[in-house]
């Protein structure tokens, strides 16, 4: 019975048609369906992420000078220096994310309980 059933549908297979496979010519870029509204809104959004990554840099690039300096001169405290790099850090997450410390923990990467906790030992307020 299973060798009549295997021959039938090799049979079947053998009549049907090959596949024909035809190639699609590509489909142009379009650009956004937006109103120009939309599309001035989404840039303005766009650029403002740019200054605050900017801003950021420059922070970033400020504080690292300072160090440096700092360091050829008298020498610096590990710990107090991770300590204003850590509040810092948070701070400029909680600006960015409006306070709201579950957006603002995952900027940074940590849990937000990581967060919550660090808040309350250094005393940051929201």
């Amino acid at each position: 019975m299973t060798a009549e059933r295997a021959e039938a549908i090799r049979s079947i297979k053998d009549r049907r048609p090959p596949r024909q496979f035809t190639r699609r010519a590509p489909r142009p870029i379009e650009i956004a369906k937006q109103s120009r509204v939309g599309r001035l809104v989404d840039l303005t959004n766009d650029l403002l992420r740019e200054i605050e990554t900017l801003a950021l840099d420059q922070a970033s690039t400020d504080e690292t000078g300072r160090v440096q300096t700092r360091l050829l001169t008298d020498g610096i405290d590990l710990s107090q220096e991770v300590k204003r790099f850590e509040i810092n850090l948070i701070k400029l997450a909680l600006n960015q994310t409006r306070g709201n410390q579950a957006r603002a923990a995952r900027l940074l990467n940590i849990k937000p309980t990581t967060l919550h906790a660090k808040i309350k030992v250094y005393g940051i307020a929201c």
